[in-house]
C-alpha cells in the first residue's frame, strides 16, 4: 500500500480563494473590508517571518492588513493599551499577537485581554471554553485546517476510532474537541501513555502533534488509516538541515491510507485558516452570514 498524498499547499490555495471570493462580496455588497491586526513583540526571526507572510496573504486575499512591532523590552501596559485599542477600532475584524512573548510578559494575561470575538486565534479562554462545549466559537487555527482536511478526505468521521498524540492547548485539546464534535470516538495520548504503540495502532485516524521529530514510526500505523503530522522539526541529516513532521513519513507512508507530509502538509493550512476566522470574525461582527466551508 502506498499512501495518498494530502497536499497542505493545494488544499490552503483552495481556501485563500474562497476566502478571497467572501472578502469580495463583503466589499461590494456590503462595503465592509475584514481587517486582521497582528502584533509582533521583539526581533525573533522565526517569528518576524512568519508575520511577514500573515500580512502578504492578508492583503492578497483583499483584506486589510495592520502590522503592530514593538520592541523586545515593552512593558505588559503598553502592549495591554496597544490590544485595547484594538479591540475598540470598527475597522479591525481579527487580533492576533505573535507568540511566543518575551519571558517578562504574561501570555495568558494579553491572550485574554482580546476580544474573544476577534481572537482569531482561538486561544482565548472564552473561546476555549465554548469550544469545548460544543458551542460557536473561534477555532484554533491549525486544528481547524487539519479537521477540513480530515472532512475533504474522508467525508463523515462519524464513528471513526481517532488518536490525538500530544495534549497542547494549542493544538491536542482542542483538535479532540472537533473530533468529538465530528462524532468520532476520541484518545488523548502522550508521552506517558502506557503502551502507545498498541494505542495508535487501533487509530483510524492519527493526529500527532507532540513536536518530537519522527516519534511515530509506520508499524504503529493501522493499515489504511488517515495520519494528520502537525509537528515541524528541524533536525540535521546527511549534513543538512531539513523539517520533518512528528511521524516517520517513509515508513508510515506504506502503511497509511492517506498522509500529510512535512513540510506542505498542516502548515500552510494555519495561515489560510487564520484568514477564513478572520471573515468568520467580520461576518458575527456585521451580523451577516458566515462564509460555507471556512468553519468548524
Amino acid at each position: 500500500m502506498t499512501a495518498k498524498i494530502i497536499d497542505g499547499k493545494a488544499f490552503a490555495a483552495g481556501i485563500r480563494a474562497k476566502v478571497a471570493g467572501h472578502v469580495a462580496r463583503l466589499k461590494e455588497e456590503n462595503g465592509i473590508t475584514p481587517g486582521l491586526a497582528v502584533v509582533l513583540v521583539g526581533e525573533d526571526p522565526a517569528s518576524q517571518v512568519y508575520v511577514r507572510s500573515k500580512g502578504k496573504m492578508t492583503v492578497e486575499v483583499g483584506m486589510n492588513s495592520y502590522e503592530h512591532k514593538l520592541d523586545e523590552g515593552v512593558d505588559q501596559g503598553a502592549l495591554l493599551a496597544l490590544i485595547d485599542r484594538l479591540n475598540n477600532d470598527p475597522e479591525v475584524h481579527g487580533i492576533l499577537v505573535q507568540l511566543p512573548l518575551p519571558r517578562h510578559l504574561d501570555a495568558d494575561l494579553v491572550i485574554n485581554s482580546i476580544n474573544p470575538e476577534k481572537d482569531v486565534d482561538g486561544f482565548h479562554i472564552s473561546n476555549v471554553g465554548l469550544l469545548g462545549t460544543g458551542q460557536k466559537s473561534m477555532v484554533p487555527c491549525t486544528p481547524l485546517g487539519s479537521l477540513m482536511m480530515l472532512r475533504d478526505h474522508l467525508g463523515s468521521l462519524s464513528g471513526l476510532d481517532a488518536v490525538v498524540i500530544g495534549r497542547s492547548n494549542i493544538v491536542g485539546k482542542p483538535m479532540a474537541q472537533l473530533l468529538l464534535g465530528d462524532s468520532c470516538t476520541v484518545t488523548i495520548a502522550h508521552s506517558r501513555t502506557k503502551d502507545l504503540p498498541v494505542v495508535v495502532r487501533r487509530a483510524d485516524i492519527v493526529v500527532a502533534a507532540v513536536g518530537r521529530p519522527e516519534m511515530v514510526p509506520g508499524d504503529w500505523i493501522k493499515p489504511g488509516a488517515t495520519v494528520i503530522d502537525v509537528g515541524i522539526n528541524r533536525i540535521e541529516r546527511d549534513g543538512k538541515k531539513i523539517l520533518v513532521g512528528d511521524v516517520e513519513f517513509a515508513s508510515a507512508s506504506k502503511v497509511a491510507g492517506a498522509i500529510t507530509p512535512v513540510p506542505g502538509g498542516v502548515g500552510p493550512m494555519t495561515i489560510a485558516c487564520l484568514l477564513a476566522n478572520t471573515v468568520t470574525a467580520c461576518c458575527r461582527a456585521n451580523g451577516l452570514t458566515e462564509p460555507e466551508g471556512l468553519t468548524a
